[in-house]
């Protein structure tokens, strides 16, 4: 059921020292980029802040740029403009297929890189390809910076490190060469829906051999996960489609799915094998090309 916003005090930093300088004060707040969650759970009471901080005069925090082989993206960044920038569509291929999944083009325009990482949802599109691609978080503060893991970030569903008075910067994300790459998401329609599971995969292939896989999932367990038990049975053996029927199984391993108003936890765990094994495949294929 939704309900009128609540009342609330609203501040517009226009640069970045004023919005760091103002969430050090207060201490009831949320941060408004995009708005197409917080607004919602506003309305449905999940949450009342007395505060509303709006960053999108913070400009900032919106760029992509490449620096020493990393991207950098600034926290702000548009969903709609990583979809659109070579640079993403060229250096992180993996990124631009998963938020090329992600609702709307009028959403897409308005929600965020940070925003879809800071709600912290178990099933966050961003994360699986991040997760992948080992980044690293740049988190600010009045006082200084500190770099996090994206392994380290989600501690639980709508939880991350984040201390009260710190705000996600920046996403710094590895540019990796010779990756074969795949995403596949399962919802329950075929666009502008949530994932039931989602699977990003990247791996590296020399002599037939899998030298380097990684896999991550999301709406399978309360945090977006690598499947550590396939990617260790893969590493160092050869490609087959044996190989891969075995390695997927053992995602069951990895994960802890619920039942919700998307699937039972039980379809999740029979999908995820399938979606596992196939995108292996797809990243085998893209490799092969």
């Amino acid at each position: 059921m939704f309900y009128k916003l609540p009342e609330f005090n609203y501040y517009k930093p226009s640069n970045l020292k004023e919005l760091l300088e103002l969430i050090d004060k207060l201490d009831d707040y949320k941060i408004l980029a995009g708005g197409t969650d917080l607004l919602i759970d506003m309305r449905i009471k999940r949450y009342e802040p007395r505060n509303i901080v709006d960053i999108n005069h913070v400009k900032e925090l919106e760029y992509i740029l490449v620096k020493e082989n990393k991207l950098h993206i600034g926290a702000l960044t548009r969903l709609q403009t990583l979809i659109d920038s070579k640079i993403i569509f060229e250096k992180t291929p993996l990124l631009h297929e998963a938020v090329s999944s992600m609702g709307s083009w009028q959403i897409r325009c308005l929600a965020s890189i940070g925003g879809n990482l800071c709600n912290a949802s178990p099933a966050a599109d961003t994360a699986p390809p991040l997760l992948v691609y080992n980044a690293e978080l740049v988190l600010s503060s009045r006082i200084g910076e500190r770099v996090v893991s994206i392994h380290e970030f989600f501690k639980g569903p709508r939880q991350t490190v984040l201390n009260k008075n710190e705000l996600l910067k920046e996403i710094i994300v590895p540019i990796l060469e010779n990756y074969g790459y795949s995403y596949i998401k399962i919802g329950r329609r075929n666009s502008f829906t949530l994932s039931i599971v989602s699977v990003a995969t990247l791996l590296k292939i020399e002599n037939n051999v899998f030298k380097d896989v990684r896999i991550a999932l999301n709406s399978i367990a309360p945090i977006p996960i690598r499947a550590k038990s396939v990617e260790e049975y893969l590493i160092n053996r050869e490609v087959s489609d044996s190989v891969i029927e075995d390695a997927s199984k053992r995602v069951l391993y990895d994960i802890s799915p619920i039942t919700d108003i998307r699937a039972s936890a039980d379809y999740r765990r029979r999908i995820s094998i399938i979606v596992v094994q196939d995108s292996i495949r797809e990243a085998v294929d893209y490799l092969k090309r």
